[in-house]
């Protein structure tokens, strides 16, 4: 136990130092892609986000591209954006359909999964990417799902509300560490709670409630 409680940091140390390289790694390679630009290769350094690693080196290395595929690649990711991933799938990729049981909630309340125990009110920031998050101390995070790039903004708020996830998804799991309730699986919850709304978010029971307009 004792040495667990003085090494169990180190446990995170690993995804640290990749991180920290990982940004060495993209300054590198976004230097390369403004050359590109510059030359006239792409139209925007981040073109090449749209380029395996082995076509990103075919490319610095002979100064020619199809700009074609740029466009192709970026018209199917802006596709993919589009579409609406399914509320519960399982490990086998099978895809589970149903409605929640609602006898027990309050009128009108928005029915979910309970994964981390807490009632709070608070503005909801009703958030669909990470580069439009904006939020204060006490507000509830609204959004269609999380993953590590959003645990930042789990130590401004006060809550969270996912239309995906289950009880082992990475903002079930990140809500349990810091304390803050928490409901996943709430369909449309980020078109039907609008952005500034006064919510009331149970994690204990799996709802919410929309108290006020925005």
């Amino acid at each position: 136990m004792s040495l667990l409680r003085h090494f169990i940091g180190y446990r995170e140390y690993s995804k640290h130092a990749c991180l920290q390289r990982y940004g060495l790694y993209k300054q590198a390679l976004l230097t390369e892609a403004r050359k590109l630009a510059a030359q006239g290769v792409i139209k925007h350094p981040e073109d090449v986000y749209f380029l395996s690693l082995d076509e990103f080196r075919d490319v610095v290395r002979t100064g020619r591209l199809d700009y074609a595929t740029i466009i192709e690649r970026r018209d199917a990711f802006e596709d993919y954006q589009k579409l609406t991933p399914p509320r519960v799938i399982t490990s086998d990729g099978e895809v589970i359909s149903g409605e929640y049981e609602t006898g027990s909630l309050p009128a009108r309340a928005l029915a979910g999964l309970a994964v981390s125990s807490g009632v709070v009110e608070g503005r909801a920031r009703s958030i669909r990417k990470m580069e439009d998050a904006e939020v204060e101390d006490g507000d509830i995070l609204v959004t269609v799902f999380t993953d590590p790039s959003w645990s930042a903004l789990f130590v401004s708020v006060k809550g969270v509300v996912m239309e995906v996830g289950g009880v082992m998804t990475h903002g079930a799991v990140i809500a349990r560490e810091y304390g803050l309730p928490a409901v996943v699986g709430v369909q449309d919850a980020t078109r039907r709670i609008q952005d500034g709304q006064l919510i009331r978010l149970n994690g204990t029971e799996g709802y919410v409630e929309v108290l006020s307009e925005s």
